[in-house]
């Protein structure tokens, strides 16, 4: 039987400062931490949520195809990234929302891609956007681009130099379900022998889409990383101290060279999959309120306000949010319709007569609803 190790936690549940023994180890890393970050991991998650909400009512409003909402995991994704440093490649799955605005990436670019506009949302290589590639649709692949360019920085010798403003490392975001899939595996096999720089984080949500973790794997999912040579941890994904502690920790050994790691952060996503899902169907009272009860930015705004801050603080933080929801609403609002015949623009680099024949194709059934009915 696999002897299993303690979850790092560092705030207890009512946001009491109260680590778990597996902490004791992580807790220099919130040395470099002051008021005023802490400040910032709260603003960070309590802005994306109402992001998130607003973006899930424009769906349902027909402004988008879908929309994968981030609602619960807002801890895991703001530790986690606040830890990582400019020079550092970050490559998401397709929830990091505040992961991407943490890094500089102006986030109605995801809006845009969820409405069809665009089939990137930004430029992974324009320094502005903070080296967080694009989103992917397609399980678990991106994890074999990660650790294909965490490959390429050490092969550059862009790593364990001493030299804080070069030495990088590479993150690379996935789910529960997609531990189950080819390329994750696939990717670890490489990540260890080639001893990459590089942090596998796993956001376990505690569902693929509708299967339970439960029936995905036998044991717990940080685990199956050992059986690859890659040594790996538990954290609290609802505890922000604990993600930023854990991953910075982490990120730092890939950055001096000690190779690939792997973090399992429990969460929960607290609603839809996407908002093509219905998790009433499988999700039950007694677990959604669970996890309800453990909300990382209630335990968190607990803990700041055992450190003094107060009511201007917070009603600060929500005008901020409803702002920046009100901007992403006027923005998808005002945002011009998506051509049709765009969909065949850039799927070749060069003219391709199957994509001018489906055009055409497109043009004529258009054409033969008459003008005023297309």
């Amino acid at each position: 039987m696999v002897e299993e190790s303690p979850t790092v936690q560092i705030l207890s549940t009512d946001g009491t400062f109260q680590p778990s023994a597996a902490a004791e180890e992580y807790l220099p890393l919130l040395d470099s931490l002051t008021h005023a970050d802490h400040e910032q991991f709260y603003r960070d998650m309590a802005v994306i949520r109402r992001f998130d909400l607003e973006c899930t009512n424009l769906q349902r409003q027909g402004q988008m195809a879908l929309w994968p909402p981030s609602h619960g995991q807002e801890a895991a994704q703001v530790g986690s990234a606040r830890a990582s440093k400019p020079q550092d490649h970050i490559f998401p799955s397709y929830r990091e929302h505040v992961v991407a605005k943490i890094r500089g990436v102006d986030i109605f670019g995801i809006v845009e891609l969820m409405r069809g506009s665009t089939l990137g949302g930004w430029d992974a290589n324009d320094a502005a956007n903070g080296n967080f590639h694009g989103y992917t649709l397609v399980l678990g692949t991106q994890t074999l681009h990660a650790t294909g360019y965490a490959m390429g920085i050490k092969f550059d010798g862009d790593i364990g130099t001493g030299d804080a403003d070069r030495d990088a490392a590479v993150m690379v975001y996935f789910g529960d379900g997609s531990t189950s899939e080819g390329d994750v595996n696939e990717a670890m096999v490489f990540a260890a022998s080639y001893q990459t720089p590089q942090v596998f984080f796993l956001q376990n949500n505690q569902w693929a889409i509708s299967v339970p973790v439960s029936t995905q794997s036998r044991i717990p999912l940080y685990l199956r990383p050992r059986g690859f040579g890659i040594p790996s941890v538990q954290v609290d994904g609802n505890d922000v101290l604990a993600s930023f502690a854990v991953t910075a920790k982490h990120l730092g050994d890939a950055r001096n060279g000690l190779g690939p790691s792997f973090i399992e952060a429990l969460t929960y996503r607290i609603g839809a999959h996407t908002t093509s899902d219905d998790p009433s169907r499988y999700q039950t009272d007694e677990q959604l309120a669970y996890w309800v009860a453990r909300d990382p930015i209630l335990r968190f705004e607990a803990y700041l306000r055992s450190q003094g801050a107060g009511d201007d603080f917070f009603a600060d933080v929500t005008q901020e949010a409803e702002d920046f929801a009100a901007d992403i609403r006027r923005r998808t609002l005002a945002a011009a319709p998506v051509a049709p015949a765009s969909m065949f623009t850039n799927v070749y680099s060069e003219p391709h007569p199957v994509m001018d024949e489906q055009k055409a194709w497109l043009e004529k059934y258009e054409a033969s609803f008459g003008e005023g009915n297309r």
